[in-house]
């Protein structure tokens, strides 16, 4: 029960679960792999992976299942839909589920897992995609203290910074969840700001580079400006992602009557960019509900 776990698999290799398989890869382990898109599991099969046909498929080749999907409704069907992961996970095996979900949704995750014999480790992860590459991702982790053991250096191959919040499932989507507070909250104020400065007539450019090195930054504002200035909104955290967050952010909040009227603000401005036609492109796209501004153009390659 205690042994290292060497054999991973890896359901979701978006920007995130790409770089996670990759990371792990490197570091020694053998990956096996589970997506949608063919292009995906050929990238982790040219890489040395190994690409499963369904999650049941990959579940009965290994010791540990780090989990990658979009949301609640995407982890529930890759472990208990049809050719679902859990049924055929070796009792003892390690399901690490590292998706932006409600702290109830992990805390019942938790306890239906480990009824099926099966350790549960509730881990969202922060970073983003460069970091998710080079193994340098920041996690927010809960679970039985035998779990952690084993995936001791599992955690080593991907991420720079492990969090252990405590034995209990929910506690690292909890935590997950106040950063997806600020996160979007800082989007909102990024965007924001930068159309206010183009409506005033200031260049973008040298308007980015002032608040950079000003008292006004953020990493938000940052790492998602940058994308406004290029005009390109491919996606690497969708507007949708936000939708979603800060809508677990205030639901959780509603339930215990808590305000939130930044994050309330926030996702609003998230959902009129959905609304708009903006929904699957990057969150910066925010920037484009703000009337009467010229967004700088997409440049030509």
């Amino acid at each position: 029960m205690n042994q290292t776990i060497r054999r991973v698999g890896v359901i979701g290799l978006g920007a995130m679960g790409m770089g996670v398989a990759q990371s792990l890869l490197r570091n020694g382990f053998e990956v096996h792999a589970f997506d949608v898109r063919a292009e995906a599991l050929q990238k982790i099969a040219d890489a040395g992976g190994h690409p499963a046909a369904t999650p049941a498929a990959l579940a009965a080749t290994v010791d540990a299942m780090l989990i990658l999907v979009v949301n609640a409704q995407q982890t529930e069907d890759v472990l208990f839909g049809e050719n679902g992961a859990a049924a055929r996970l070796a009792p003892g095996s390690v399901v690490i589920a590292s998706v932006t979900v409600s702290p109830e949704f992990a805390e019942a995750l938790g306890e239906r897992l480990g009824a099926m014999g099966l350790q549960f480790i509730d881990a969202p992860v922060s970073g983003g995609a460069a970091k998710a590459a080079s193994g340098q991702m920041s996690v927010m982790a809960a679970g039985a203290p035998a779990a952690f053991e084993r995936c001791e250096a599992l955690f080593q191959a991907i991420c720079a910074n492990l969090y252990r919040l405590g034995d209990k499932p929910g506690q690292g989507s909890k935590v997950k969840m106040i950063n997806q507070l600020l996160a979007g909250v800082h989007i909102a104020a990024a965007a924001e700001a930068m159309a206010l400065g183009l409506k005033a007539g200031c260049d973008p450019q040298a308007l980015y580079e002032v608040i950079t090195n000003s008292a006004g930054s953020s990493w938000m504002f940052q790492n998602r400006v940058p994308h406004i200035l290029a005009g390109d909104y491919t996606p690497l955290s969708a507007v949708n992602i936000f939708v979603k967050d800060l809508g677990i952010v205030l639901d959780y909040a509603k339930k215990s009557f808590f305000p939130l009227p930044l994050s309330a603000t926030a996702h609003q401005m998230f959902l009129q960019a959905s609304a708009g036609g903006h929904g699957g492109e990057d969150d910066s796209a925010v920037v484009k509900i703000f009337p009467g501004i010229e967004l700088p153009a997409a440049k030509e390659h």
